[in-house]
């Protein structure tokens, strides 16, 4: 299948059970070339499951993914990530052996574009190359990007929760992706760090990034989803604009009548 109408995401009936429960129930969309899309609704819906079976980490039981044109059910996440998908994690994962730095995760993130001896230079501490050089001042400029430039030396850990967020999306960056997916990005922030991250966001998609991200922060998706999924058990229960999934009745009793609203928009 080719790319075509701008989608760069493509996602047609897709299958997924777990010991007879159906996660995925023939679930459907796609996304646009620099849209920001979200996926929304209850604990459990399959969200996560759904991201896993579009970066390549878990095999759906049937049904079609396609990234860029590529079929890519069944391809490892490395494999899906070469092409230029790069993903995020609800529970953030940290790289840490042999003292690893922030500057030093960052730089995990561009092992599908050099040789071998770049994690070596990593964790070895040793002369680096020109190549390897570019990508330093490469991580360095993004962790400057999402405003760690002055961690690069510290101890990943030891950073505040919201900050290794940041991390883990300056890694992805430097991925060069064409499309991120973000599973509960904004988990744990603050109302002013939800309110950076929101700007951080829209500024990757001024770069030209798409963006599918799961969240539960409902005043982040409605600030800056061009386009919403709302999954529910399973299944695609409703997808739109953010006024017609606010104004959705469906919606409003699955999910977003369990949240408080104002002005028609959850917050």
């Amino acid at each position: 299948m080719r790319e075509h109408n701008g989608e760069i995401l493509k996602v047609i009936d897709v299958v997924k059970t777990f010991e007879g429960i159906d996660a995925l129930e023939q679930v459907s969309f796609s996304v646009k070339k620099g849209q920001i899309k979200a996926l929304i609704g209850p604990n459990g819906a399959g969200k996560t499951t759904l991201l896993n079976a579009i970066n390549g980490i878990m095999r759906p039981d049937s049904g079609h993914i396609y990234f860029l044109g590529h079929d890519v059910v069944g391809l490892s996440a490395d494999k899906v990530a070469h092409f230029g998908l790069s993903r995020t994690f609800q529970l953030v994962r940290l790289f840490t052996i042999n003292n690893a730095t922030v500057l030093d995760n960052v730089l995990l993130g561009a092992h599908m574009n050099l040789n071998p001896s770049l994690l070596e230079s990593i964790f070895r501490r040793g002369k680096v190359g020109k190549i390897e050089e570019a990508a330093r001042k490469k991580a360095i400029e993004l962790l400057e990007f999402v405003g760690l430039g002055g961690a690069a030396d510290r101890i990943p850990t030891a950073l505040p929760f919201g900050n290794q967020r940041l991390l883990e999306l300056a890694r992805s960056l430097m991925t060069m992706p064409q499309m991120l997916l973000l599973d509960e990005p904004a988990s744990g922030l603050n109302d002013t760090e939800v309110e950076e991250f929101t700007k951080l966001l829209l500024t990757i998609r001024e770069k030209g990034i798409t963006i599918l991200l799961v969240e539960h922060n409902m005043k982040l998706v409605m600030n800056i989803a061009d386009d919403i999924v709302v999954l529910d058990f399973g299944k695609k229960l409703a997808e739109g604009a953010p006024q017609e999934i606010c104004a959705n009745p469906e919606v409003i009793e699955a999910y977003l009548g369990t949240q408080n609203t104002e002005h028609g928009a959850p917050r």
